[in-house]
């Protein structure tokens, strides 16, 4: 079995994913990683333009430390990794450098669905794709391209959460309930069927940043008892069908003082400790 792997060069997915290439590097078929700067989405200055009219500047500290830090330490790796002794740690090595490293073929995707994308399965020969902390919608066109479709990690308890900052909504809710979600991949968002799921118990001091750290991280054993079941049956399970709830987005200002109130956190000093560490030492 050939796997596709999509992934986004940030710090909740950091630890699991590239610990996931070293060790599937031999059933590894290519990484896709994300553009995050893509022109679709208006580059950066667009992004964040678009973040603050929608959240205002108190979102910026959690895109900073999750997904600005790692994308501009990922030029500074081979240095710091040098200094640190850390240049054969997997979890200390941005995604694309981990690949150069282990002989992996990987792209920058700035369009998953365009046909840049569809060429790479086939050149590749991928037979099923993985999206682990990956950014862009596949269509049905992109999935059908390979044998054996695709499946996503989602670090809440679908169908709850479904949306892009999950931990954040679960943070909203008056008593959070965290966990993670391995299910099949459909060209809506967080809706195919359900493979595999296990609730997470987290401190209460938890903040939005840790929990996605810590749910990905407890993901991945469900990712490979999945994966398994795929290399014995020659296809991915039935799954179960998931009741459609509503789409959870990118907070709104509202949403953000609301969660001020609850005295709960998008991110803390320890966030940014550990986004220092992983993306400079490992």
């Amino acid at each position: 079995m050939r796997i596709a792997l999509f992934a986004l060069e940030a710090l909740p997915n950091a630890r699991a994913v590239r610990r996931f290439v070293a060790d599937h590097a031999h059933e590894i078929a290519f990484v896709g990683l994300s553009d995050a700067e893509r022109p679709s989405t208006g580059g950066l200055m667009g992004q964040v333009r678009r973040h603050l009219a929608r959240s205002g500047p108190g979102f910026l500290p959690y895109l900073a430390v999750n997904f600005g830090l790692p994308d501009l330490a990922r030029g500074l790796a081979p240095a710091t990794q040098r200094l640190a002794g850390t240049r054969d740690v997997p979890e200390a090595t941005p995604l694309s450098t981990l690949c150069g490293r282990l002989g992996l073929p990987h792209a920058t995707i700035a369009d998953v669905n365009g046909p840049q994308t569809r060429a790479l399965l086939r050149e590749y020969r991928a037979d099923l794709i993985l999206s682990y902390h990956f950014d862009q919608i596949f269509d049905a066109a992109t999935l059908a391209a390979v044998p054996l479709g695709g499946l996503n990690l989602h670090p809440s308890l679908l169908p709850r959460h479904r949306g892009p900052v999950p931990t954040l909504h679960a943070l909203l809710d008056e008593t959070p309930a965290f966990g993670v979600s391995v299910h099949r991949l459909d060209p809506e968002i967080d809706t195919g069927a359900l493979f595999a799921q296990e609730a997470v118990a987290l401190p209460a001091d938890v903040t939005a940043s840790r929990a996605a750290m810590r749910l990905h991280e407890a993901g991945r054993p469900l990712v490979e008892a999945v994966l398994a079941r795929v290399r014995a049956e020659g296809r991915l399970p039935e799954g179960r069908p998931l009741a459609r709830e509503p789409y959870c987005g990118f907070p709104t200002r509202a949403q953000l003082g609301a969660l001020k109130r609850r005295g709960r956190r998008l991110v803390d000093g320890r966030d940014l400790s550990e986004a220092l560490s992983l993306s400079l030492r490992g």
